[in-house]
């Protein structure tokens, strides 16, 4: 059940909580600028009266009374604008960083259900909608809520009877603005639903417009643009419509019940004088510009309170499960897995059934097997990226998940296929994250043991060279050699190697091969391989397939049996040989030019 919009503004209201002092002082502004107002019809009435009298006594006195209001009229709009303004941009920064810092919290099965579009567009512009619902509307409903409440008693001060004619026009008013705040809800949330998804298609494209031009995407990204953008123009085109009408319906019923006040007052104020008549039709024409500054900040209200609630939604996501208490300077390696299982949430099969084996501190395990069979799976189980509760897994003869979150990821090391590196310089996406402490000389050894230094030395700036977003200016084989020297640096007792090589031409495997060798030396490896080629060293290899081991041994045990590593080492091997003998061919036709 959702919250209602009272519960969530209140929730909202709690991020002022800190900056109360700050709050209180631009209530007291909003208050003097308020006052000033009803004061303004009180003033207008007794220069009437002072003007109808002979004597005109205190006359002088009238022009600095005037000026004064003024002078306080600024000072107290002053005052409240920027001690509200000062409260809500350490509100914004709060509630920011508070979204940003859950998403680090959040677990890695939420980054998969959820689009990264509209995770970045809740810390952007939902942030700016709750801006608006916290500044403008807010300073809104103060100030103008002041001046309208002060100009009500100033007209039941004068002729309470008269003034009933507000309290009767009242219900009418709470159900207009209850159905409008109903249907600015609606449609703002889908408003914000619709910039989601263009900031999702937007970083899509981004991200991979190689693959647009390469693949003749550009019309299609243009038109899923266009149909995004266009649902969102409907829908701000209904906002504005459902404001532009209520606004009108709003004064049309204030503007009765003021011709149906002005005509009563004519009637029932003869006996008042000249000043009190005028200064309480003042007070009367006064008061519909509060009112409908009023309903317009309604709808930053309605629009700030969706945007809340999609932030709260975050901040009440269950952060990534840490109940274990263990906790070890370094583990030796050994890791062991018995009878493990595991399903992906919403899946119908199992990924992993019934996995058993054992890795010794030292010696490399590799994963082979087609894509789909479960050994990317069973890495991300081993950094508890996804939580197991069928089976164990043992790190030197201590479950896992006994162990101490930050203290587990400690001792490991993971090197994907898929290379992340941050638009920083080589040196900072070295020593990323908790090896930040690294000395120069220990981030240069880890690049040179890495092959890196290979490349970097030749770059103008070596180690300070800005390498552009995910490294976009190195190619795929430099930007492995600087994920290795980020393990390298890391030195953790466990490595877990998720294809690192599959994607890399022959050259470059080269000095990866040479890197790997130096990386995993005296350290327990995971290696899920695609190139055979790759592992034929590995102390054990374990052939998995649609979740299971079907075969294990050393590389010579598995080629002696003849079945599913034989099959698959066989394909590879024929392919390498063509591979080989292109190679050849193209070398002769080079020597042949030259």
């Amino acid at each position: 059940m959702k919250n209602s919009s009272m519960e969530i503004y209140k929730r909202l209201l709690v991020y002022v909580k800190p900056y109360r002092g700050i709050f209180a002082i631009s209530i007291i502004g909003f208050l003097m600028y308020s006052g000033t107002q009803t004061l303004f019809a009180a003033l207008i009435k007794h220069i009437i009266d002072t003007l109808q009298t002979e004597t005109r006594e205190g006359m002088n006195y009238l022009p600095l009374l005037f000026s004064g209001l003024i002078i306080v009229h600024g000072i107290g709009a002053y005052i409240g604008n920027y001690f509200l303004a000062k409260v809500s941009t350490n509100v914004i920064h709060t509630l920011r960083c508070e979204i940003f810092d859950q998403y680090t919290r959040l677990p890695t099965i939420y980054f998969d259900a959820n689009n990264s579009g509209y995770m970045i567009s809740r810390i952007t512009n939902n942030v700016g909608q709750v801006t608006q619902a916290v500044t403008d509307a807010v300073r809104t409903f103060v100030r103008e809520g002041f001046t309208a409440i002060g100009l009500l008693i100033y007209l039941f001060y004068s002729n309470w009877m008269l003034s009933l004619v507000f309290i009767a026009i009242t219900p009418i008013i709470v159900v207009l603005v209850s159905y409008v705040s109903k249907r600015l809800r609606s449609i703002s949330k889908k408003i914000q639903e619709s910039i989601g998804d263009m900031t999702h298609i937007t970083s899509e494209l981004v991200g991979g417009h190689r693959v647009v031009r390469s693949y003749g995407g550009e019309e299609y990204e243009r038109r899923r643009f266009l149909d995004s953008s266009s649902y969102n123009r409907r829908q701000s085109l209904k906002l504005a419509t459902t404001m532009a009408v209520h606004n009108p319906i709003m004064q049309f019923i204030i503007a009765i019940a003021l011709s149906f006040l002005m005509y009563m007052a004519l009637f029932f104020m003869k006996q008042s004088s000249v000043g009190e008549f005028v200064g309480y039709l003042t007070a009367a024409f006064l008061l519909p510009k509060p009112i409908r500054s009023l309903s317009d900040a309604n709808g930053d209200i309605q629009k700030g309170i969706v945007a809340a609630e999609s932030l709260f939604e975050v901040l009440d996501e269950p952060a990534e499960v840490d109940d274990g208490i263990y906790q070890a300077e370094r583990c030796k390696g050994a890791l062991e897995f018995k009878n493990l299982s595991f399903q992906y949430p919403g899946t119908n099969e199992l990924a992993l059934k019934n996995i058993s084996f054992k890795a010794e501190p030292g010696q490399t395990i590799a994963l082979v097997g087609a894509s789909g069979g479960g050994k990317s799976t069973l890495a991300n189980l081993v950094s508890r990226f996804y939580p197991h509760d069928q089976g164990e897994i043992l790190l030197d003869g201590v479950e896992i998940n006994t162990y101490q979150l930050a203290n587990l990821r400690k001792q490991l090391a993971l090197v994907n296929q898929q290379v992340t590196l941050f638009n920083d310089s080589i040196a900072n996406n070295i020593a990323y994250g908790s090896l930040v402490t690294a000395s120069r000389s220990e981030i240069t050894q880890a690049a040179t043991d890495a092959y890196a230094m290979e490349f970097v030395a030749k770059l103008e700036q070596g180690l300070d060279t800005e390498i552009g977003e995910n490294g976009v200016k190195l190619s795929g084989g430099q930007r492995q050699r600087l994920a290795l020297a980020r393990a390298l640096l890391k030195d953790a007792p466990i490595l877990i190697l998720d294809e690192a090589t599959s994607a890399l031409d022959t050259e470059s495997e080269r000095f990866i091969q040479s890197a790997l060798q130096k990386v995993m030396n005296n350290r327990t490896t995971l290696v899920i391989a695609h190139r055979l080629s790759t592992i034929e060293s590995a102390d054990i290899i374990l052939v998995i397939d649609h979740g299971r081991i079907v075969e294990r041994g050393s590389h010579q045990e598995l080629l002696a049996k003849k079945g599913a590593y034989a099959r698959l080492h066989s394909m590879q091997f024929k392919d390498h040989a063509k591979e080989q003998s292109l190679s050849e061919v193209a070398e002769e036709l080079y020597l042949d030019i030259t």
